[in-house]
């Protein structure tokens, strides 16, 4: 039987595409698979030199301009034809608040009113006249880095003079001292030292990255958790992100009771709607609208060996003769690159393995 050819799009980041290198490898008598760094100036000779039956991808989350460089690259690749998991419009939408509150209000999703300014004064004017609280974000960053309540017009109005005028918008740079763990990641650093240089890089890096010239400003929703609904092909997963300070985002303590399952048909809705099968949507309740997508991603991080318990059980939902069926088992190693890959290969290529 014929392997499946696979190409890795992996990003900027030297380590970023391992998931997806070791769930090939996990099956590797059935696929040949090669690494190619689009972010190369060879990217695309090496790509349309190898023929392959599949590109799995890893866009970059880190920096605007290496964001940018993916997306565009994706966009060739996809109206070429090439078959892309994730999607292209889930690259598209991952890791760009901006694009994404446009793309939710284009496509009716419901979700909390966000704006976004490019102009100082309208920003301002904005500003006068809005309720607060009011959150800032900026465009990229992951785990609540980016995200600002701003409480008062006196500080939103500090908080928009340093995005056009001064040293930009606010964004979290170095370690995630909120999240906890932090005797255990100092005992990893010691053991791997290595590791340290790694990740000052990357702290530098998100310092180059500072946004200025935009403001994305969304109405903040009074909450003590957020939903995270993940979808990995016909899997479905569900579990609380709870409040630490101001954010669920970043604060990794989550709440893992049974969830509603008029939840999954929420995001089973809108994900078959555009065909999404790698998403993590992250939403609010709203006493009057309901549910309000507040985020969505195609990569996503993992903090612990499940995305959801049932009566105690981890497992998934999957959507079985027109109802929700629970599956109890581990679908979640490898931070679900392998769900993915199995996903990928069965469903796509019709069990051609």
């Amino acid at each position: 039987m014929n392997k499946i050819s696979i190409i890795i799009a992996k990003n900027e980041l030297d380590e970023d595409h391992l998931p997806w290198v070791n769930a090939c490898k996990a099956i590797n008598q059935k696929i040949d698979f090669l690494l190619v760094d689009i972010t190369k100036d060879n990217w695309f000779d090496r790509i349309i030199s190898t023929p392959c039956d599949l590109i799995l991808t890893k866009p970059s989350g880190l920096t605007s301009h290496f964001k940018q460089l993916y997306d565009e690259r994706i966009y060739i690749l996809d109206k070429l034809g090439y078959k892309l998991y994730p999607s292209a419009e889930e690259i598209f939408i991952y890791e760009n608040k901006r694009f994404l509150s446009f793309w939710l209000k284009a496509h009716d999703v419901p979700h909390p009113a966000t704006h976004v300014f490019y102009s100082k004064h309208e920003a301002e004017d904005f500003l006068k006249t809005t309720g607060y609280p009011v959150v800032a974000k900026v465009n990229i960053g992951a785990s609540g880095s980016g995200v600002t309540i701003l409480k008062s017009k006196d500080t939103a109005l500090e908080y928009i003079h340093n995005v056009f005028s001064g040293r930009g918008a606010i964004q979290r740079s170095g370690p995630n001292l909120g999240k906890g763990g932090l005797i255990r990641r100092g005992f990893h650093y010691i053991l791997y030292p290595g590791d340290i240089r790694k990740k000052l890089l990357i702290y530098k890096t998100k310092r180059s990255n500072l946004q200025k010239g935009f403001v994305i400003l969304q109405e903040y929703i009074p909450h003590d958790f957020e939903w995270r609904v993940v979808r990995i092909g016909e899997s479905f997963f569900a579990h609380k992100k709870l409040k630490k300070g101001e954010k669920t985002s970043g604060s990794l303590i989550k709440g893992y009771e049974n969830p509603p399952l008029k939840l999954l048909d929420f995001v089973r809705e809108i994900t078959n709607k555009h065909k999404f099968y790698s998403q993590a949507v992250d939403i609010f309740e709203d006493k009057q609208r309901g549910y309000l997508v507040n985020e969505m991603q195609c990569i996503f991080g993992q903090s612990d060996p499940y995305q959801m318990l049932v009566d105690g059980k981890p497992g998934r939902y999957k959507w079985l003769y027109n109802k929700w069926v629970f599956e109890a088992g581990d679908f979640a190693r490898n931070a679900c690159y392998d769900l993915r890959l199995d996903y990928i290969i069965s469903e796509v290529f019709n069990n051609k393995l």
